[in-house]
């Protein structure tokens, strides 16, 4: 049996048992997150083609030709060359950015050789995938810093000991004019044009300058110049990447295979996908608290996504938690704080994941916060006078407004919870509340309700104990 093999049949026997408890969680969460590291060079060719498709959206031309590329590479003494572009556009990197870099990761421990291409030409023009608009032009410095942060963020995800750094200005720099114009005189304009964003924004009446419709042909270039083998991407560069295809057999080379990942939804539940400007992702600069959180706050739906995204885990042991919970013998919560465990675990590692699944049962499933040591403190004698919604913004920081409060208010989500000796009893705060002293709204709402006992302020997920009344 593989190494692989070997894990996986450790890992079903955990997944069998019971996963509420804090002892086989941690035992599972060392054995998957072990993987991470794991030599996956006795896999057969059939076997690693079936692991990175069983992650992947398309793998073009086909799986087989995969395994039979894998094959030869093989006969041939050497590993397959894997590309993987970066424009570093941004110096903060969350969750979503390292679903390429984990199936990357797992070429490189199949003994395939890697290449991670830093687009200092091309992030100066930016990938226009998906935009409405041009990108704003990145200055050197903007490249340098952003590069540093991305690398520190994903290093969990990722070994940058062992793979090759090239960036395409040793070739894109010196590019002659007559011989890009050779290379575009092959392209036809259709296909560069056929892509939908570029569509809509012509028919929206937005500007598209030529930087923006050659990207995909100097993107191709990369892969012609360092003779990739295959190349990963996400599931928005599929035309980028047939591009590089088509710039291959114009230099004559044998054309890349191509790899996409799925993009992956936010942790809102609203279908669009992981994104900063949309405030629904997790970054890797996080802490431990804040991501099990973010986990624990996702819909159901999204945990077998999440499973495939982020952890080491193979479809046999998704599959049979998967039947676990169509047969009941599973609560979904019970899941879903392994699959926050697995996320920490690889940021933080496994003593932080168990760390953070403490104090989420202390404060959420036990209804019970004496045990929370880290628990913010909001003194009442001294910010009393103050509106809470201000005191959420301003003291707690739990939102960035006092009109962010407001809103969380305005969807039910403004509490006070107050622990009396038979547990927990919850007042919800209306909006009206928000505005007003908290010194003034805590003791009249324990009044109203004939209760005493510890109060806690409670905004959406986050909570404080407030003192001083």
């Amino acid at each position: 049996m593989t190494r692989l093999g070997d894990s996986v049949q450790r890992a079903c026997d955990l997944l069998a048992q019971d996963l509420s408890s804090d002892e086989t969680v941690e035992r599972l969460l060392a054995e998957t997150g072990a993987r991470r590291y794991l030599d996956l060079t006795d896999l057969s060719a059939k076997e690693q083609a079936e692991l990175i498709a069983g992650r992947a959206v398309d793998v073009l031309p086909s799986v087989e030709r995969l395994a039979e590329q894998i094959d030869a590479a093989r006969e041939a003494g050497r590993g397959l060359h894997v590309k993987l572009g970066i424009d570093p556009t941004a110096a903060d990197v969350h969750l979503g950015h390292t679903v390429p870099m984990i199936v990357l990761s797992r070429f490189q421990r199949m003994g395939h050789d890697v290449t991670l291409i830093i687009g200092d030409i091309t992030a100066r023009i930016g990938d226009p995938s998906g935009r409405s608009s041009e990108r704003p032009p990145l200055t050197d410095e903007d490249i340098a810093r952003n590069l540093a942060g991305y690398r520190d963020q994903v290093r969990p995800f990722f070994d940058f000991d062992k793979v090759r750094f090239r960036h395409n200005s040793e070739w894109l720099a010196g590019i002659t004019l007559p011989r890009l114009i050779g290379i575009l005189s092959q392209v036809p304009a259709s296909s560069l044009l056929q892509r939908e964003d570029f569509r809509n924004r012509l028919a929206a009446g937005h500007g598209l300058t030529m930087s923006e419709l050659i990207y995909p042909v100097a993107m191709a270039i990369d892969s012609a110049e360092i003779d990739a083998d295959i190349e990963l991407g996400g599931v928005d560069q599929l035309l980028n990447m047939q591009m590089g295809r088509k710039v291959m057999e114009i230099y004559g080379k044998k054309p890349q295979m191509i790899v996409t990942m799925p993009l992956i939804e936010g942790t809102d539940g609203s279908g669009a996908k992981m994104s900063k400007s949309k405030g629904n992702y997790i970054g890797l600069n996080a802490t431990a608290d804040d991501v099990f959180g973010k986990i624990m706050s996702i819909p159901d739906r999204l945990m077998v996504p999440y499973l495939r995204a982020w952890t080491e885990w193979t479809d046999t042991e998704i599959d049979l938690v998967t039947e676990r919970l169509e047969k009941g013998t599973l609560h979904p919560m019970d899941l879903k704080k392994v699959l926050a465990g697995e996320v920490v675990a690889a940021i933080h590692g496994v003593e932080a994941a168990m760390a953070a699944r403490a104090g989420f049962v202390a404060q959420f499933s036990k209804k019970s916060f004496t045990d929370v040591e880290s628990l913010p403190v909001v003194d009442a004698a001294e910010h009393g006078e103050k509106g809470v919604a201000a005191i959420l913004a301003t003291v707690l920081g739990f939102t960035p407004s006092a009109s962010a409060a407001r809103r969380v208010a305005k969807q039910n989500g403004l509490r006070l919870i107050v622990e009396t000796e038979g547990g927990q009893e919850t007042i919800v705060l209306p909006e009206a509340d928000a505005l007003r002293p908290l010194a003034e709204v805590v003791p009249e709402k324990l009044a109203e309700a004939g209760i005493s006992g510890a109060v806690y302020l409670k905004a959406g997920r986050k909570v404080a104990e407030v003192r001083g009344l």
